[in-house]
């Protein structure tokens, strides 16, 4: 009877041991399991895919601004219809056509004149300003013309500031293509650093596209450059994309 006990005591001890020993192993495949999930979740890369056009402006937006002042009005107006008229005949003597010249801005400002005492002194000063616009695709012929500006100046245009803008219109039909290279640029990227890691390029985790700048064509890169134009007709198209890859 007492050896019967012993011999299930010692099933009993047997067993559970086992269990122990099973329960252990499960415990530290799990905690293997975790350890590893959580080391796989931080072996990722971050790459940036650059994408780059030259572009020549299409459209060029040239503005004269320029004014006369005096004490009465006819004669001041009159000043400066006869200026509107020498940048006109200066536009077509250019080349360029009546339609691509127009009026965008015109203002009178009167100033009286006062003593310390804050009377008026003598007749109120006028002053009329008025702008001129031309706008073309015809961007070199501008550029041309531009270079030329102080023949206003010679034939009598009181010019109060003058400045072109060349725009580059045709962004929406590069953008496809410039992101598909942009993103190739950067799995290559990804595809290298995962060689010289010795390891594998997973899955695609995040990717932001970034925007598209427009800026001059020669000097420093620009990515706070916008797309409204510049200066010069010569500039480049740019678009970065930020990819975060799993590596494996």
């Amino acid at each position: 009877m007492i050896e019967k006990l012993q011999d299930s005591r010692a099933v009993l001890l047997g067993a559970v041991a086992i269990f122990a020993i099973g329960l252990t192993t499960s415990g530290y495949a799990l905690g293997d399991g975790l350890r590893r999930s959580k080391m796989a979740e931080h072996r990722s890369v971050t790459v940036r895919g650059v994408s780059e056009r030259d572009v020549t402006a299409n459209l060029a937006t040239w503005s004269v601004n320029f004014s006369h002042e005096g004490t009465e009005l006819d004669p001041v107006q009159q000043s400066v219809d006869q200026q509107a008229n020498v940048i006109r005949s200066f536009f077509q003597r250019a080349g360029f056509r009546p339609e691509d010249i127009a009026d965008s801005d015109v203002s009178l400002n009167r100033e009286q004149p006062r003593d310390r005492d804050g009377k008026p002194v003598g007749p109120q000063k006028l002053t009329v300003r008025r702008s001129i616009q031309l706008r073309t695709t015809d961007v070199l012929r501008a550029r041309a013309a531009y270079a030329r500006q102080a023949e206003l100046l010679r034939d009598g245009v009181e010019l109060s500031g003058t400045n072109v803008t060349y725009t580059f219109t045709g962004l929406n039909a590069l953008k496809p293509q410039m992101i598909a290279e942009a993103t190739r640029n950067a799995r290559q990227s990804a595809e290298q650093f995962a060689r010289d890691s010795g390891v594998a390029v997973g899955r695609l985790k995040n990717a932001s596209q970034g925007y598209f700048s427009v800026g001059p064509r020669d000097g420093e890169d620009c990515e706070d450059c916008g797309s409204a134009g510049g200066t010069t007709p010569f500039q480049k198209v740019r678009v970065v994309t930020t990819i975060d890859y799993d590596l494996g």
